[in-house]
């Protein structure tokens, strides 16, 4: 039973719960209080005196409101519900008082601080403030800090919110910041200077309410104001995090996140925020063709007839569904290839996922699940790299008291957890256990890619599946590639998988699947033809290259690893010829005489919802019928994690320079033994 209690704020009565803050119990009446070291997802410092507000009949100065809960207040005297005032003359000197200390040592930089036009600071000091300081002596500097090639520091402009040291710690992991010294001499500084080893590092970015950390790849080169900003989806990895792309002209300047509750809160991945200097370089804008082992530059036309003679001559077509591809090109290429007579495989890295089971390559778990777990079981994956801003959640609920079980080789998380073993065995040994006790928790078993390449990756899902069953748990599939759950939700399978679909093909049509070989034999091998939008493995084995868009330059629907089907919006255009994937694909089935019925996007995804009516509920993650897997026979092998560099696992991530120091840097710190060990 929710502890209700009636409070006055503003001459307005509300009933909010006792647990409930000062501050929170005035956002939810509509009051604004202003603040600096107080975030609703991290501890509270109090340490910043912004959110000052005066209780009456409590004691006569102002009460932090971020550090004084609703239960705590005393009733009038005459048993009326306690009073607070946010804007009495009393709260209005406080906070003129707070922001002219705030201001003191604050540098006069905010024509050349990238923080301009977005600044917490600046805003509030223009609400709140006052226009003069009484202040004569000279400002304090401090030395700025080294934390990497993502995270440029400006510490004399830093206002001790305690915020970023606050995220590291709590969200992150990691304990590589803190606060020195004391009043003037306080500083927010680096254990013994190191720099920063961690995957979500770039959040302190948007944390920091003023220009002390900045992002460093976008200094200096664009303002807030001259940015395009569009609402899309990420793929990096297959959360699908919200996040927002801000472009000026044609380029991508920056990402930022969005707050979504249900899938990343509001933090993303290093390489979701960072990656966008790969959208810049090594892009195919015009189309090739291969003659004589050499591509040359070929027009529109040409290329599309090229490739409509070799899949109407292929003895054997085959259509390969990349990481990235947003689920109308897969359901666009299914339509054609098997239109054609051929086949489209979309678990191109051989993961045994079960067609039409959507219980067992998505499972019955939501992200939110797993903040609220007792107990999460690991088998055959390492989130800190897949996804870390999911691990997030994992650490989350390990914080609150979740025991977190693993199966699988040892890795680096940011949480504790007891292993269960690195091989089948482990896996088939959970079985003969009584699950008794374990029925009355609320359990989450989780389970990753790597878990499900090899030859009976089948009958790891079902052990893991009948494990879940056993335990009454909720399961989750946990994905890597972006596209893999919505192609695998419009059919785009072959029975006998990746290597049914490839065996004795002669033409294969690669859609942006660049994390495979495709072997040229004594032959030549199959002629490929490759639509993606970097020149990267793929389009070196190409006999024909259709220059394609990235995801932010076309609008697109993923489904992410929960079975969330979200929107990904157009942000910019893509370069020179390139075209949208659905586009080429349409263009192409005319050429080849397997005209696709649909002339623009909007009729396309009306096929498509046709075929699979789920996608039409954006943002809602299905009820997904639980149909467990036989447990079939286990081999012998150790489990493996599907991803090696953290940094360099899709087309995008290796064509970015910033991508490429930061692997080289994780390798050397991988590599170096530290003293005393």
């Amino acid at each position: 039973m929710a502890d209700l209690r009636k409070i006055i704020i503003d001459d307005q009565e509300i009933e909010v719960e006792g647990a409930m803050t000062l501050i929170q119990a005035c956002e939810q009446a509509g009051v604004e209080i202003p603040r600096f070291c107080y975030h609703e997802r991290l501890s509270i410092a109090g340490n910043c005196r912004m959110c000052l507000v005066e209780v009456v009949g409590g004691p006569p100065k102002p009460a932090a409101s971020c550090a004084m809960q609703v239960r705590d207040l005393r009733p009038g005297k005459d048993g009326e519900p306690p009073t607070v005032r946010t804007n009495s003359p009393m709260v209005k000197k406080a906070r003129e008082g707070v922001m002219e200390f705030l201001l003191i040592n604050h540098p006069l930089d905010c024509p050349i601080c990238d923080q301009g036009g977005e600044c917490d600071l600046q805003d509030q000091a223009m609400a709140y403030g006052v226009d003069f300081s009484r202040y004569r002596e000279p400002k304090r500097a401090t030395e700025d800090l080294d934390l990497g090639p993502l995270v440029e520091t400006h510490m004399t402009r830093c206002i001790s919110c305690t915020r970023c040291v606050r995220f590291t710690s709590e969200v992150a992991g990691i304990f590589t910041m803190g606060q020195t010294g004391r009043g003037e001499d306080a500083e927010i500084t680096a254990y013994l200077g190191e720099t920063l080893d961690s995957n979500l590092q770039g959040n302190i970015i948007d944390l920091c309410p003023v220009g002390a950390l900045v992002s460093k790849p976008y200094a200096f080169t664009a303002r807030p104001w001259e940015l395009t900003k569009t609402e899309t989806i990420d793929v990096m990895d297959a959360l699908g995090s919200n996040i927002r792309v801000d472009t000026k002209g044609r380029e991508v300047m920056r990402i930022l996140p969005r707050n979504h509750d249900g899938v990343n809160e509001e933090w993303i991945s290093d390489k979701t925020r960072f990656v966008w200097d790969g959208l810049r370089r090594q892009r195919l804008d015009r189309p090739y063709i291969r003659e004589n082992g050499k591509l040359r530059p070929a027009t529109w036309p040409e290329a599309l007839s090229k490739v409509a003679e070799a899949m109407k001559g292929a003895k054997k077509l085959a259509g390969l569904v990349g990481d990235l591809a947003p689920t109308e090109a897969a359901f666009s290429l299914k339509n054609l290839v098997e239109g054609l007579g051929g086949n489209v495989e979309c678990r191109t890295d051989k993961a045994r996922l079960p067609a039409g089971n959507r219980s067992g390559y998505v499972g019955t778990a939501t992200v939110e699940d797993l903040e609220s777990a007792e107990t999460i079981m690991l088998i055959g994956t390492n989130p800190a790299v897949e996804a870390p801003v999911l691990n997030a959640r994992i650490r989350k609920a390990w914080l609150r008291g979740a025991k977190v079980g693993v199966i699988g080789p040892d890795a680096e998380l940011t949480y504790e957890y007891y292993s269960r073993g690195q091989d089948r065995a482990a896996l088939a040994e959970l079985l003969t256990r009584d699950h008794a006790g374990a029925r009355d928790k609320n359990t989450v078993v989780v389970i990753g890619q790597g878990a499900l390449q090899e030859a009976d990756g089948a009958a790891v899902l079902g052990h893991a599946m009948k494990f879940a069953e056993l335990t009454e748990s909720k399961f989750l599939v946990l994905h890597t590639a972006a596209s893999r759950v919505g192609a695998m939700d419009v059919g785009a399978v072959t029975e006998g998988g990746m290597e049914a679909a490839m065996d004795g093909a002669d033409v294969v049509y690669n859609l942006g699947a660049d994390e495979i070989e495709i072997a040229r034999g004594e032959d030549g091998g199959p002629f490929v033809i490759y639509q993606g939008s970097h020149g990267d493995r793929g389009a070196h084995r190409a006999d024909v290259i259709l220059p394609g868009a990235a995801y932010t330059e076309e609008s697109g629907l993923f489904v992410n690893t929960e079975g969330r089907p979200q929107l990904a919006l157009r942000a910019g255009f893509p370069p020179g010829e390139a075209k949208e994937n659905w586009a080429i694909l349409r263009a192409l089935s005319a050429e080849a005489g397997a005209q696709q019925p649909w002339d623009s996007l909007a009729q396309l995804r009306r096929a498509l919802i046709e075929a699979v009516p789920h996608l039409t509920e954006i943002d809602v993650v299905p009820e997904n019928t639980w149909q467990p897997l036989e447990t079939g026979t286990l081999g012998k092998a150790t489990f493996r994690h599907a991803l090696g560099d953290f940094y360099l696992t899709n087309p995008i991530a290796r064509a970015s320079a910033l991508m490429a120091e930061l692997s080289s840097n994780a390798a050397d710190r991988a590599g170096k033994a530290m003293a005393a060990e």
